[in-house]
């Protein structure tokens, strides 16, 4: 493992011998993988990790939104079919011999093609288990999904020639087709659905922290990361001359942490936007922020949230709520996140489930509940959720200033928003979240 502070490479003997430090530098190690069970980091990929989420230390990041992110690092990664195609070719050879050779004596010369056919059984049986997979992410399981295919089209070629024109066997033709066509089936339906299951995290919040704890007594706090956002109840003191403005758009998201993140990354200087959560953070600024915002007639409203029954009722809310936008004719663009975003996006998602969650999705009042399809109904009665945080800062931006930009002429025919409501409060929709 080389040490973040000067490149040497210090093997285990090194970083033993030495009491966990650089042998060169004397710095400490914050992680020893041997020690660590089956996930296992280094410094210099925690620090990586560091750098690649916060865009080379330049955009702030939540411990959330770190968590998210460490976990894709340590997934198996859709690379290493290469590697899985070398070992079915050495064992499907070596293991059909080997347990052929032990199955002779009861089977006689039939033990070997009853081994080889046990094999390729358990080769489908282990490739379809990966796409279910929840601790495997999205372009792994779609890669196992894709090893079954190949899997299915290998073994019905190569078993049909054999069984037909070497055995001459109709038994075998029988065998090899079912298992082969089982294979190519099972592949196919699995493609279409590894980018909708649900996953599990590798590691946990608790864990993360632990780290993060033990990389700050090492190597300090990273510059970037976020605090949990204060609450601050007094009202701050603004210059009159401020307040006498307004803003021609808003970005209201559903929790605090998604507008400190944006505001931290100075996306309202930005991109000339008020920022406020719909539970009225910032606090000390949100009553004349709102005061300001309502002399706008023009104002657009674009609301951020996460893919959960509080999120897609976000919009509802602000045109409901008299803390909001009752009784106004303001616009109101949803730019996600929505079901039918998830379903429709080519990029797999952390999905989760939650039975709480699938509780509340029921419970959701007849005037949300119509504005969606009963696919997304479903969708979301099962349980299933996605966070804002599983996307880097990056992305997060990207497609809030998508969001802006897409919306700059709602009513021509080439816009990228949907009208939900045409009612007289015109809600609109981002058909794709980035």
């Amino acid at each position: 493992m080389k040490c973040i502070k000067c490149g040497t490479d210090n093997n285990l003997k090194d970083r033993t011998a030495n009491q966990g430090r650089c042998t060169k530098c004397n710095h400490p190690f914050a992680f020893e993988p041997t020690t660590m069970g089956t996930v296992k980091i280094t410094d210099p990929m925690f620090a990586k990790v560091i750098n690649d989420i916060s865009a080379n230390n330049t955009l702030f990041f939540t411990p959330k939104q770190l968590l998210y992110f460490l976990d894709s690092r340590l997934r198996k990664k859709s690379s290493q079919q290469l590697v899985f195609g070398c070992l079915y070719l050495f064992f499907n050879i070596w293991g059909t011999l080997f347990f052929g050779g032990m199955l002779s004596s009861t089977f006689g010369s039939n033990s070997f093609l009853i081994a080889n056919a046990i094999y390729q059984i358990s080769v489908v049986i282990y490739l379809f288990n990966n796409t279910n997979s929840a601790k495997l992410n999205s372009a792994s399981r779609k890669a196992s999904a894709k090893s079954l295919q190949r899997l299915g089209v290998l073994i019905l070629v190569v078993g049909i020639l054999i069984s037909l024109f070497v055995f001459q066997s109709f038994i075998l033709f029988v065998v090899v087709t079912s298992i082969g066509t089982s294979s190519l089936f099972l592949g196919t339906r699995q493609l279409g659905k590894v980018g909708k299951l649900t996953q599990e995290f590798l590691i946990s919040q608790t864990q993360l922290q632990e780290w993060l704890n033990r990389w700050k007594q090492i190597n300090n706090v990273p510059e970037k990361i976020l605090p949990s956002p204060k609450e601050q109840i007094a009202p701050a003191l603004i210059n009159p001359d401020v307040t006498a403005y307004s803003f021609d758009r808003l970005v209201v998201c559903d929790s605090a942490t998604i507008a400190q993140l944006l505001i931290a990354n100075n996306f309202h200087f930005e991109n000339n936007c008020a920022i406020l959560s719909i539970t009225g953070y910032p606090e000390s600024i949100f009553n004349t922020t709102m005061e300001m915002l309502r002399r706008n007639p023009d104002l657009k409203v674009y609301a951020i949230h996460d893919c959960t029954p509080k999120g897609v009722s976000l919009v509802n809310h602000l045109r409901t709520s008299e803390r909001w936008f009752l009784n106004s004719n303001v616009k109101i663009i949803d730019i996600g996140l929505l079901p039918r975003q998830i379903m429709a996006t080519q990029r797999g998602m952390f999905i989760q489930s939650s039975p709480d969650l699938a509780t509340a999705a029921k419970q959701l009042s007849r005037e949300i509940r119509q504005n969606f399809t009963s696919e997304e109904l479903a969708w979301l009665d099962a349980g299933n959720f996605v966070e804002l945080e599983s996307f880097t800062p990056q992305i997060l931006i990207q497609v809030i200033r998508s969001g802006i930009s897409g919306s700059s002429n709602l009513e021509s025919d080439d816009s990228s928003m949907i009208l939900m409501d045409n009612s007289g409060n015109d809600i609109y929709m981002v058909e794709s979240f980035g």
